[in-house]
């Protein structure tokens, strides 16, 4: 096997004479998962991305001796589809969760200079769980941590399925629920940046409130943190490829989708550079402008709405001191342009010095700047957030851009994302910009494929195994 093309298979311009049962177009956590819940329910699969290697967005690439993650992704433990995604693929080791939700957050510009505050849960019930790190908050008044306790009350009794929320922003629902400025900063934003990729006025209230409601307010645990201890193509990309070859799918890289057509007698073709696969079922798991571009007419109501929905950038910074200068696994900052700082040293392969990454999300002004105007921007607050950084030497410095890293969480985006049927009888979508109510995440993009195979193999005939489902339903 080569690049993923099962030896004795030539490519040829007419079609197979053996049908497929599936065709999964697109590698990264959507499909994949749509492949291997396929091909576990007994379906033949062909899974076809053009990149030379699978995890979408989520991938490792090497930089000299380094094993560098395009940026620093992680998931919570209510996130019970990556985690039963991690468990597919034997990964979940690799990535494993937090004992206890331990957040430490810096901030840089406080009157005393720099000050250590942190969001750790107790083993009480919610939301008794976050009364004391709320209640010794230093980042926050007393008066405004009174105040974030009555919202996230007012936060809880929400409704998700109440579609009036998609039209509101976040921004506006916390300044009429008493939150200042501050503890916007210091509170909402810190964790609604990094999960939304949007400042709170950005940010669709719908998708918010889920976010808080599911992660901080619907368990315990549910905010425990996990990311992956090695680099993430280990597990998106090595560990993927090993259990859809185990599942028996196959799988092609650098192989381009050209077009797709639907037959009268409810087949597919799917057309690849050199080749026509024939299919019963195809799942379209790539990003939104793609899918709209390989829909045959007719597949969606208003396909338009596809290229309605925008897309946000993350910026990752990466710096390589010659000395470590962080004790902590990660922290977040306040009173800086620096949000979120991760160690990623023994995972990049680094044998001397730390190598820490930042991860910056909404950061469309950014985006853009050249690396020298980074470099003047983020080592100097580096430096004074950690003390120890001051006498190091910088070894590397460079960064990684997604420009379209998620959709963007806006206002009435919930009314844009499509659901996982088309109107086209075989065809289904999966990404995480489809309607799973969810925002741009990992868990988003696992439960869409596992959305799309549920219904595919309804087309199919096929018994769907309840334990693959467990934690979702069809679009």
């Amino acid at each position: 096997m080569k690049d993923g093309t099962p030896t004795g298979e030539p490519r040829a311009g007419t079609p197979r004479g053996e049908g497929h049962g599936a065709v999964v177009v697109g590698g990264g956590l959507a499909g994949v998962t749509a492949a291997l819940a396929l091909a576990d329910a007994g379906v033949r699969v062909t899974l076809l991305e053009g990149r030379p290697r699978l995890g979408g967005l989520a991938f490792s690439f090497q930089r000299g001796e380094l094993t560098v993650d395009n940026g620093q992704h992680v998931y919570l433990r209510c996130c019970s589809a990556y985690r039963w995604f991690l468990d597919r693929i034997e990964g979940s080791a690799l990535a494993p969760l937090q004992d206890r939700l331990d957040v430490p957050v810096l901030d840089a510009a406080g009157p005393e200079g720099r000050r250590l505050g942190r969001l750790r849960r107790d083993p009480l019930p919610v939301p008794l769980h976050l009364g004391r790190s709320l209640a010794t908050y230093p980042h926050l008044s007393l008066a405004e941590r009174a105040a974030v306790g009555r919202a996230a009350l007012a936060l809880k009794s929400l409704d998700l399925t109440d579609p009036a929320l998609d039209t509101q922003d976040f921004g506006g629902w916390l300044a009429r629920h008493g939150q200042s400025a501050r503890a916007v900063e210091a509170l909402w934003d810190l964790v609604g940046v990094a999960t939304l990729n949007a400042v709170a006025g950005d940010a669709s209230l719908a998708l918010a409130a889920m976010v808080f409601k599911t992660g901080l307010l619907s368990a315990p645990g549910a905010a425990d943190i996990g990311w992956a201890r090695v680099p993430l193509g280990d597990l998106h990309d090595r560990l993927a490829r090993k259990a859809l070859d185990s599942a028996g799918v196959r799988t092609e890289l650098r192989t381009r989708v050209t077009s797709l057509s639907h037959h009268e007698n409810g087949g597919w073709s799917v057309q690849v550079p050199g080749e026509t696969l024939r299919a019963d079922a195809v799942v379209l798991a790539v990003p939104q402008r793609e899918a709209h571009d390989l829909l045959p007419p007719g597949a969606l109501d208003a396909p338009e709405n596809l290229l309605a929905i925008g897309t946000e950038p993350i910026l990752n910074v990466h710096v390589v001191y010659d000395r470590k200068v962080l004790a902590k696994p990660f922290f977040a900052a306040l009173g800086t342009p620096v949000q979120w700082v991760f160690d990623r040293t023994e995972a990049s392969g680094l044998a001397d010095g730390q190598y820490l990454a930042l991860s910056q999300s909404a950061a469309r002004d950014e985006i853009e700047e050249p690396v020298a105007v980074l470099r003047e921007r983020y080592l100097p607050e580096l430096a004074r957030l950690l003390p120890a950084a001051r006498g190091a030497r910088v070894k590397d410095f460079f960064v990684t851009r997604e420009r379209t890293a998620t959709f963007a969480p806006a206002p009435g985006v919930g009314r844009l994302r499509p659901g996982t049927r088309t109107r086209t009888p075989g065809l289904y979508l999966a990404g995480a910009w489809t309607a799973t109510g969810w925002p741009a995440t990992m868990e988003s993009a696992v439960r869409s494929g596992v959305s799309a195979a549920d219904a595919a193999l309804s087309t199919l005939g096929r018994p769907r195994p309840s334990h693959l489902f467990a934690f979702g339903e069809a679009a």
